[in-house]
């Protein structure tokens, strides 16, 4: 299998609560120190980007599976939630919680569901962004299957 190479440009013009950039092929935004680290909260920050990474990763990787296992859905939303402790002016990002909510055709047969029971877990372990944190960030599932 092939690298796959992907590039990010930043601009950072002032001091530590100044606004910089980000532009990648299809993301060009803002950044700032977050409002909740004393900072001016202006566009997004790097906690909520981590967040972004490891939801999105995770909701297509789940998607995926599902398709795979021939599990039909009328939806698939997600709420994630990132816990950063900011503790004697040390940062530490301690958990992503993934809080999908599937809602399945009516007379969904058992054996369907368990498998969506199982995907929900083995697209956390599957996704490259929780893998690439495994260790140092904990990521858990909360899910919803209705």
């Amino acid at each position: 299998m092939a690298e796959h190479h992907f590039h990010l440009k930043a601009d950072w013009p002032g001091l530590r609560n100044d606004v910089g950039t980000i532009e990648t092929v299809n993301l060009k935004t803002a950044v700032s120190i977050p409002i909740e680290m004393d900072g001016p909260g202006i566009g997004t920050n790097p906690d909520e980007m981590l967040l972004g990474a490891a939801a999105t990763c995770y909701i297509i990787t789940l998607a995926a599976m599902m398709e795979r296992s021939k599990i039909e859905k009328e939806s698939l939303t997600m709420e994630s939630v990132g816990i950063v402790d900011y503790t004697d002016g040390i940062i530490t990002y301690k958990k992503i919680i993934h809080k999908p909510v599937i809602t399945l055709p009516k007379n969904m047969p058992e054996n369907k569901l368990r498998i969506v029971q199982k995907l929900v877990v083995k697209a956390e372990a599957s996704c490259m962004i929780s893998r690439a944190l495994k260790g140092n960030v904990e990521v858990a599932v909360e899910p919803v299957i209705q």
